[in-house]
């Protein structure tokens, strides 16, 4: 399999040899097997064997199928050693990239919606104000290497196990912020519906992981609440496929956000519930 970056986009194409070659040397059949890379080229390329298998994305998931894909994240999450992990850069779109896009983007989004999606808004900027996200610089937990991307599609199903693929924003993170980025993409809203917590309850993370999880969970609703586009059709954007720094449009937002996207699991006033509760 031949993956093509864009010259913009190199620092992705990087990232993905990177993942490659490390879980190639770290956990054997995880991940595509790395056959070469030209980093140098205009048009970088990543050139990988093809994995067979079914994405998750979209599916009700047997209890055999969540268990590998826990054992799937897991093993990947554990692969790298310490000390080849210490030299592994931080992978992009952390907390604080995502608190300044949430920041940046609210207020442009604010005046085109009211009620209960408003008010959403507004108790979220209000949970960002007293949580400790913005002023954590590394959070006290164990480091590992994260994939970086929590759509279901990337999770492929081959009857047996679970395998993984696309590496494009991987790096240095936590299981925390990885497991929110699982649990709240929008991968994990469209059809049926992941079972969120029968999935996490399987994790076995210690109390700063499971207190710095329920914060990751609500940033990451909250980000993808005030990111969702209009443009948003059945294969719903992502912020990694809108152009950076790129305000959302979203003039009718989550009514039909969820209509257009096929949303059965959430309604508009369930997602507002999922984000202002306290969890």
């Amino acid at each position: 399999m031949i993956k093509r970056f864009k010259r913009e986009n190199r620092g992705e194409c990087e990232r993905e040899w990177r993942a490659l070659t490390l879980l190639a040397a770290h956990a054997p059949g995880l991940a595509p097997v790395p056959h070469s890379a030209d980093l140098e080229a205009e048009h970088p390329v990543v050139v990988m064997s093809r994995l067979p298998g079914e994405p998750l994305r979209g599916k009700v998931l047997s209890d055999q199928q969540l268990r590998a894909l826990v054992a799937a994240v897991s093993e990947m999450y554990a692969a790298v050693p310490a000390d080849v992990l210490a030299e592994v850069p931080v992978r992009p779109g952390r907390q604080h990239q995502l608190i300044a896009q949430i920041r940046a983007w609210v207020p442009q989004v604010r005046s085109r919606v009211d009620g209960e999606v408003g008010v959403a808004m507004d108790r979220g900027l209000e949970w960002l104000a007293r949580s400790d996200m913005e002023r954590v610089g590394r959070p006290d937990v164990p480091r590992v290497f994260g994939p970086g991307d929590g759509n279901l599609a990337n999770y492929l199903w081959d009857g047996t196990r679970v395998r993984v693929v696309d590496f494009e924003d991987s790096g240095l993170s936590d299981r925390p912020f990885e497991l929110a980025e699982i649990t709240e993409h929008v991968a994990a809203w469209v059809g049926p519906p992941l079972a969120a917590e029968t999935f996490l309850s399987l994790f076995d993370l210690n109390t700063a992981e499971r207190a710095r999880l329920s914060e990751c969970r609500k940033l990451l609703g909250s980000y993808g609440f005030s990111s969702c586009p209009s443009e948003t059709r059945s294969h719903p954007v992502t912020h990694r496929e809108r152009p950076s720094g790129k305000p959302p449009d979203c003039t009718t937002f989550l009514p039909e956000v969820i209509h257009r996207a096929g949303f059965r699991a959430r309604t508009d006033h369930e997602l507002v519930a999922f984000i202002t509760r306290e969890r």
